[in-house]
């Protein structure tokens, strides 16, 4: 499906980090928004940045953790936009913390609004997709969804079931002209991991290295305009570490080991409870 003036999309997490960059990206291309994010601060400004791009956009504040925000939003993108050709689940939290240590609803506040709401929306919306014959979905996931890193449990179980969810639904939906992908960036220098460095003053381990967040727009369109099933952005090819972990998983546990991923996780969980 090629982006462009006539595509109308509802992308969440929009109002900073990777979902901002996306919203000014696609209004380059003069798309039709719907912006989504809760509480959803500096949407305002975000909404004004993709109109002087030369795109359109309203925006909603929803509580996607709930059924009740996720039909809000829903019925309001359909309403706004007569419909919805591009649905982007870009909306997530995490918490780097030893397991046990989280509050019960900080587990429950990751899976819904990582995983759940992705799911919710794209129920929601598949009707209307298949009525008028056209739709993809794109679900932002996370390199940490398949490599797991510690004091990450309900962000990598979350961001794994967004990969698994994206398969099933090319799958049952091959041949609708409805698809989707996923997009598993590592470390990128926006949102989540500029705040992780601002707190804690480290950066990701060297074997792992970071992306600027242009990388991960480049694999949106990509994966949208070719439909490929996942698009992977680190700057360190990442594929062959992964099929290793696939075939021959305590070689590649012990390689992510060796690579310090699991090791800076538990120092930025050591330092944040300071």
């Amino acid at each position: 499906m090629k982006i462009d003036s006539s595509t109308r999309i509802l992308l969440t997490g929009a109002s900073g980090g990777i979902g901002t960059h996306l919203a000014e990206i696609l209004a380059r291309k003069g798309a039709r928004l719907m912006l989504v994010a809760n509480p959803g601060v500096d949407l305002r400004v975000v909404q004004k940045r993709v109109q002087e791009l030369g795109g359109k956009a309203d925006y909603l504040v929803a509580d996607l953790r709930t059924d009740e925000g996720v039909a809000a939003t829903v019925d309001e993108a359909l309403r706004v936009l007569g419909g919805v050709d591009l649905l982007i689940n870009n909306a997530g939290i995490e918490f780097t913390c030893a397991y046990h240590e989280l509050a019960e609803q900080d587990v429950l506040d990751v899976m819904n609004v990582n995983l759940i709401a992705a799911m919710r929306l794209t129920w929601r919306l598949l009707p209307s997709m298949l009525a008028q014959g056209r739709g993809h979905v794109v679900n932002m996931s996370s390199l940490g969804g398949r490599v797991a890193p510690a004091c990450q449990e309900p962000y990598a179980a979350s961001k794994a079931g967004l990969i698994a969810f994206t398969f099933s639904l090319r799958a049952t939906y091959r041949g609708t002209g409805v698809s989707a992908s996923v997009i598993c960036p590592g470390f990128v220098e926006t949102g989540i991991y500029t705040r992780l460095c601002e707190n804690t003053g480290m950066k990701a381990p060297l074997l792992f290295g970071s992306s600027k967040v242009e990388a991960v727009g480049t694999a949106l369109f990509r994966a949208v305009e070719k439909n490929l099933p996942d698009v992977v952005v680190n700057p360190i090819p990442m594929r062959p570490l992964l099929a290793l972990q696939q075939l021959l998983p305590r070689v590649g546990e012990a390689l992510v080991v060796a690579a310090g991923g699991h090791a800076f996780f538990r120092r930025v969980a050591e330092r944040l409870k300071k």
